[in-house]
């Protein structure tokens, strides 16, 4: 993504022309009473006004409280996402909120362990990260040996397999491929066999939600950074509708994120 696009705020610019184009709409037509016929053309100010403002609203109610798109920017997430992902996130399973505010409005369910997760960076909210739910409010966690211990008791995670890059045959070199129960969920983990285990033991206050990522030895996560607050939730992720990097993985194209 360029710095350009990295530091607009969307949902800000959205909201804003959703309003000044409505705005202008309602003054035309409802204050001024004014009609248009084939022989009178409205100005062109209200013209793009007319012409936008029906987009803007749908496209404003969709992306804030049903879906939004996002497109995955680095490696964390893998094997689970890969970068060049283009994901459809539910903005509603963790509450209706008010864009650009972020106030929920209607509490609509929070995170199971084992969601892949959206949520605003606690360090700087302008942020998105996305990673696995693994620890719920009031959890005692722990990491040791790569394997988390939930409340005592032990994640269990499959014998290693190759790991074998997306859209080639090669198997890449000193990675491991698992597969790991959290909750209801079965989904895979990479683990790098040459990496230093890291270990560490965490209580997730009241309110937060403690993530990491699936790409275990290269995350940025909560065992660097801490617990993610519940008002951070963006929403959960659902289906990958797009990959493009080097070119477009067909196999991806709808798959359902577990």
């Amino acid at each position: 993504m360029s710095d350009f696009m990295s530091t607009v705020n969307f949902p800000l610019v959205l909201v804003i022309g959703t309003a000044i184009s409505g705005l202008i709409w309602f003054i035309d037509s409802v204050l001024l009473g004014r009609k248009y016929s084939a022989d009178m053309s409205p100005p062109l100010l209200v013209d793009y006004a007319r012409s936008f403002f029906p987009v803007l609203l749908i496209v404003l109610i969709l992306r804030s409280f049903l879906f939004e798109p996002f497109k995955i920017p680095s490696g964390s997430m893998k094997p689970t996402l890969l970068v060049g992902d283009f994901i459809l996130v539910s903005k509603f399973s963790y509450g209706v909120r008010l864009p650009v505010i972020h106030t929920k409005i209607l509490d609509t369910g929070s995170p199971e362990r084992g969601d892949v997760a959206v949520f605003r960076f606690p360090a700087d909210p302008r942020v998105d990260y996305i990673k696995r739910v693994v620890g719920l409010p009031g959890d005692t966690i722990v990491y040791e040996n790569k394997i988390f211990t939930i409340n005592d008791e032990v994640i269990n995670i499959s014998p290693e397999q190759p790991y074998v890059l997306p859209g080639t045959d090669a198997i890449s070199s000193g990675v491991a491929l698992r597969e790991e129960q959290l909750g209801s969920v079965l989904h895979e983990i990479l683990q790098h066999e040459r990496s230093r285990s890291q270990s560490g033991k965490w209580v997730v206050p009241e309110g937060h939600y403690f993530m990491v990522g699936d790409n275990r030895d290269n995350s940025n996560d909560g065992r660097v950074w801490g617990f993610v607050p519940e008002a951070n939730l963006v929403g959960k992720a659902k289906y990958v509708w797009m990959h493009w990097s080097d070119g477009v993985l067909w196999d991806r194209l709808g798959d359902k994120i577990r």
